[in-house]
Order: structure tokens, then C-alpha cells, then sequence
């Protein structure tokens, strides 16, 4: 019998007001793999992102998380989850553990095992010996495994990471990719994650969707999509180009560049204090 994928979407769609973020979105994540969803600012890759975490409404049918409806079950799937946002989720007045403490309790990790989680997480993440420190005190690199360690402490089948390297230099970016690679390869974790960094996509991931406008453009493995490029380019008569990069290929499908400004619809979510604060406020309720 075969199992259930990590992540289906059919058909998903959502808009802001009359801005329209995804529209008809189909995408199937396999357990175990590394995912990349690229685009431009405004491709809806955010939204699509909040929506498979229950962030945002959908309706039943449209996203399954291993087979749990994430309309119908939301708490089984957050459960399943573990979601490092592209903005301001760590709280520079809170010690790393108390952040991460914080985050067991919105991911529902049940009590009697908190203290424990927590600090398997911090250690997993290379911050065990710093976790009585206020956030405030981390470099940009550890508060990023910080955040790390928040989505880890739910012990999660399904990590979504939105931009985590973003901002980072080249080698605090590498240690956040080494932690996610070897918990990945000691728990058989599944990644879906969104980057504008087409080296990061190209090494990291083990296939990649391109979204353009909330719609699906492209699919399939780095070197898969490079070489239909070369077909493309060989249908339309270009010779004489050297080998495309994945940013040739984010250009032909995207036709813009890695730095447009974004959408009405994604610009007018103002996610990130509002994300914190709903946090907080859903932490305060769990208790």
C-alpha cells in the first residue's frame, strides 16, 4: 500500500482582498526529501507557506500533512510540524531556552516531556551552552538556530523553513544548513523550504517548484530543470551559451529579478510582529 506523501496540495488558493497570492497551487512533497520553492517576491511562497501550517484558513481537501487534513485536524498537523518563519520569531527579552520553551507549549509538546525536548533541541542546535543568555546577546547566526531549535522542539516529521539563512553570512549560513543536514540524516526529517539563494537550492535541494504570480511554473531536480533550459534554448536557435545556472532558470520562468518588490497581497499580510504577538497569545491559551 503506498503511503502518504509528507505534504499534497490541490488546488490551493488564497487571496488578500481582491489580490489573489496562490492560485491553484498542486504540489506533492515525499517523506524524507529536501524541497525548495522558489520565486520572486510576491509568488505567494509565504502564503503557502502559513497555509500548510494552519496559519491561514483553508478548506478541507486542500492541504494534507501525511495524510492529516490540515482544515479538519489542524492540531494533529501542527504536531507534525515544525516552522522556522522568514520574520522575528525569537524574542530578544527571553532567554533561548525560555523561546524555546515558549514554542513547546504552542506546539502542544506535552508537559511531563517539555524540559527535556527543550533541551535536546538547544543541544541539537549547538546552543546548550548558551541557552541562559538573552536572545538579544546572539549573533545573527545563532539566533537563526535558535529558531532552528524552536520548529525542533516539537520533534517534527515536516520542517518548513522560510528563508532561514536569509541575512547570514556565508558561514554562520553553512552552519544552519549543517545542523539541518544532520538531524535530517539522524531522523529522516522531510524539509520544505523557500530561499532566494540559488547556490543554497542548487546544493541543498533535492528537487524544486518555481512559482511565479501564485502559480506553479517549473518542477523537478536542480539538474533536471537546467537541462530543459538547454533544450528551450536549442528549440529557439541560441547556441554558443555556456551552461545555465539556476538562476538562468529562475529568470526564464520568472522573467524578473531575485529582488522585485513584492505583492500587495504578500506586503499586506505585516506579518511579523502580528506573528509574534498571535504567538504569544495562542502560548498563553495552551498554558
Amino acid at each position: 500500500m503506498e503511503t502518504a506523501p509528507a505534504l499534497h496540495c490541490t488546488g490551493l488558493n488564497y487571496s488578500f482582498g481582491d489580490a489573489k497570492a496562490v492560485d491553484g497551487l498542486d504540489l506533492r512533497v515525499d517523506e524524507g526529501e529536501v524541497f525548495g520553492l522558489l520565486g520572486p517576491n510576491g509568488a505567494g511562497k509565504t502564503t503557502t507557506m502559513r497555509a500548510i501550517t494552519t496559519l491561514l484558513p483553508v478548506p478541507p481537501g486542500v492541504i494534507e500533512v501525511f495524510g492529516h487534513d490540515a482544515a479538519r485536524h489542524k492540531m494533529a498537523v501542527r504536531r507534525l510540524l515544525g516552522y522556522v518563519p522568514q520574520q522575528l520569531s525569537a524574542d530578544a527579552s527571553l532567554t533561548g531556552r525560555e523561546n524555546v520553551q515558549l514554542f513547546a507549549r504552542v506546539f502542544d509538546v506535552p508537559r511531563r516531556e517539555r524540559a527535556a525536548r527543550v533541551s535536546q533541541a538547544l543541544d541539537a542546535v549547538g546552543l546548550g551552552d548558551v541557552a541562559h543568555r538573552l536572545a538579544a546577546t546572539y549573533s545573527g547566526g545563532m539566533v537563526r538556530r535558535l529558531e532552528l531549535a524552536q520548529a525542533l522542539v516539537s520533534a517534527p516529521r515536516l520542517m518548513i523553513l522560510d528563508e532561514p539563512t536569509i541575512g547570514l553570512d556565508p558561514i554562520a549560513r553553512d552552519s544552519v544548513w549543517d545542523r539541518i543536514t544532520e538531524i535530517r540524516l539522524g531522523t529522516g526529517m522531510t524539509v520544505l523550504v523557500t530561499t532566494h539563494s540559488m547556490d543554497e537550492a542548487d546544493q541543498r535541494c533535492d528537487r524544486l517548484a518555481l512559482m511565479h504570480l501564485g502559480r506553479l511554473r517549473a518542477l523537478g531536480t536542480p539538474a533536471q530543470l537546467k537541462s530543459e533550459l538547454v533544450a528551450h534554448r536549442r528549440e529557439s536557435g541560441e547556441t554558443g551559451l555556456p551552461p545555465p545556472s539556476l538562476e538562468d532558470v529562475f529568470r526564464y520562468h520568472s522573467g524578473s529579478g531575485l529582488n522585485d518588490p513584492g505583492s500587495a497581497a504578500e506586503n499586506g499580510e505585516k506579518g511579523a510582529f502580528r506573528d509574534v504577538r498571535r504567538t504569544r497569545r495562542t502560548a498563553s491559551r495552551l498554558g
